[in-house]
């Protein structure tokens, strides 16, 4: 049966996403969610199991969670494609998965015979893909309430698995548990109210049978939280806001934001969760929320048992520039710091002031902050009111800097890998009366400035990489474009790292030194997703999948719904 005659296809295309002024809108989603069934005797049956999860991250053949390990390290062990043969990799297939809509996600790959993919993509639409030839096992289409209101785009960034399930937000706030081997939907939960302004598109991370999911809808004055669900049943066991309402002043905490809108690490020796916070609310207006505005625009660190809140590192206190912390953290063990004579378990990222931070894993402790991945000029410039008559020119923009971008830790090099904006915006900040479900920016953010900084070097993005131990810029490789880059990066037990960029190329980096050593075009749409890769032993094949098209809510590119696979045989 051809991708034309698959129902929840039909679906996904039929639900069309329309910008206006409160936001993205989904019309025409169906009334009911739908599966189709094209081949699901393919897929083997057996449970994705606690110890295959944990040990994702050494075993070649598998990718199981959305970082591919627990600590997300986006990092293979499969070893058949190395720099002396990188110039060999070939196109295995490239499909369209027929909804062209937001192109974010990661795929999770389940070994086996034959090895599965399960991927996924806006409108909250996912497959199950036989991994060697690309063939559509089945396909699922959930049915978005057509009252949601979202910032930034129909995004959806991956699934996650656990035993005969897997697991999708939604972007009404929810999370769907499917029936793996038929796209069955097993049960529903929702988070949170759409109606308010919650969203979620994230891929959730599962540990022996506990789902952990956040929210996003910092631009709509929600107050963010991060939430534990049974993966059995669907039913919640904790729920825990990021921000402390006793460090807030009066009733600002209402409106606070803080959003946990992206993929939670976890720590398994600590039974701990590390994530990434958002902005405060409103967005450009500090007057109505005085003080640091505490566990935003930065790391929080919860008990993965209670939901208890044990520490918080921030990167921008009383944040008037959009610069959310939202790139999952990662999590490296025994990093020997030189200049303290210490060795730690350290949680890194990199945030939208361009800075990437080293921070002990267990009390939040600052250790270094890196050199400047990107131009940092007018940084933390007050932003002038609307009526002031002056610009408010800043840069990093509130695009970052690093936004969501998931990086990349290779175990050879030791070095971290983060893809960047280098870009300047504007912004002014007005007095806006709250009201529930309308945009709660307390002001404007314009792309487009009058002027650029005179200092500005004309490269809108980098890939760049960090020493996380001594916080040096390693190398950088600008990228121009006109449009934005998004998505991650992977890297190899070969000393491989990769990336796409914005504009259509997938490139094979030395990791060490950023040489490019092998170069793809996939055309002319952008490459917004995170690639992953395994290997295949009945095939003898290494694998590379990446996601194709255009995603986000500024200078995004061309659409696109495509899937390509890379291959490399032994």
């Amino acid at each position: 049966m051809s991708i034309e005659e698959d129902r929840a296809v039909q679906a996904a295309q039929d639900t069309v996403v329309r910008e206006t002024d409160n936001g993205y809108r989904v019309l025409g989603s169906p009334e009911e969610s739908v599966t189709h069934q094209h081949d699901i005797d393919r897929i083997p049956q057996f449970d994705v199991t606690q110890e295959m999860i944990s040990e994702s991250g050494e075993n070649p053949e598998a990718w199981l969670t959305y970082g591919g390990n627990y600590e997300m390290h986006r990092y293979t062990t499969a070893d058949v494609i190395g720099p002396d043969n990188v110039s060999d990799l070939e196109v295995e297939y490239d499909i369209r998965v027929g909804s062209g809509s937001s192109m974010e996600g990661s795929p999770v790959i389940v070994p086996g015979d034959p090895t599965v993919m399960y991927q996924s993509n806006g409108p909250n639409h996912i497959k199950a893909i036989d991994a060697r030839n690309g063939d559509v096992l089945w396909s699922y289409t959930y049915a978005v309430p057509s009252d949601v209101v979202l910032c930034c785009d129909d995004n959806n960034r991956g699934p996650a698995v656990w035993q005969d399930k897997v697991y999708m937000t939604t972007l009404d706030s929810g999370v769907v548990a499917l029936n793996r081997y038929t796209g069955e939907e097993e049960w529903y939960t929702s988070t949170a109210d759409h109606e308010r302004g919650y969203s979620a598109t994230w891929a959730p991370i599962v540990q022996d049978g506990t789902l952990y999911t956040g929210s996003a809808g910092g631009e709509y004055g929600v107050r963010g939280f991060h939430t534990a669900i049974d993966a059995e049943t669907g039913e919640e066991e904790w729920f825990t806001r990021t921000c402390p309402e006793e460090e807030w002043v009066g009733d600002s905490i209402n409106q606070a934001a803080g959003t946990n809108w992206m993929s939670a690490t976890y720590d398994e020796e600590r039974d701990v969760l590390y994530m990434p916070v958002g902005n405060p609310g409103p967005d450009f207006d500090g007057s109505v929320r005085p003080g640091p505005n505490r566990n935003t625009c930065g790391t929080l660190c919860l008990d993965a048992e209670t939901g208890e809140r044990l520490w918080f590192h921030q990167e921008s206190a009383h944040d008037v520039w959009d610069y959310d912390s939202a790139s999952p953290r990662m999590l490296i063990r025994d990093l020997e710091f030189d200049h303290r004579d210490e060795i730690r378990d350290t949680v890194v990222n990199a945030g939208k002031t361009g800075w990437a931070y080293s921070m002990d894993a267990e009390t939040g402790q600052l250790i270094t902050r890196s050199d400047p991945g990107v131009q940092q000029l007018n940084m933390f410039s007050m932003t002038p009111h609307i009526d002031d008559g002056r610009r408010g020119t800043f840069m990093p923009g509130g695009m970052g800097g690093c936004d969501w971008h998931p990086a990349t830790y290779n175990h050879e090099t030791g070095l971290v890998y983060f893809k960047m904006h280098n870009n300047a915006q504007e912004a002014w900040w007005r007095f806006e009366e709250f009201e529930e479900g309308r945009k709660y920016w307390g002001g404007i953010l314009e792309d487009e400035t009058e002027a650029m900084p005179d200092e500005y070097n004309g490269h809108i993005s980098s890939i760049t990489a960090f020493d996380p131990t001594t916080g040096k810029l390693v190398w950088r490789d600008w990228i121009d474009s006109d449009t934005y880059i998004w998505g991650g990066t992977m890297s190899t037990t070969t000393g491989l790292m990769f990336a796409g960029t914005q504009n259509g190329q997938f490139i094979a980096y030395d990791a060490a030194d950023g040489e490019r050593l092998w170069e793809f075009d996939t055309g002319d749409a952008p490459l917004s997703s995170s690639p992953v890769s395994w290997y295949d032993p009945d095939e003898g094949k290494q694998y590379i999948a990446i996601q194709v098209g255009g995603s986000g809510w500024l200078r995004r590119g061309k659409r696109d719904d495509r899937v390509v696979v890379f291959s490399l045989a032994e």
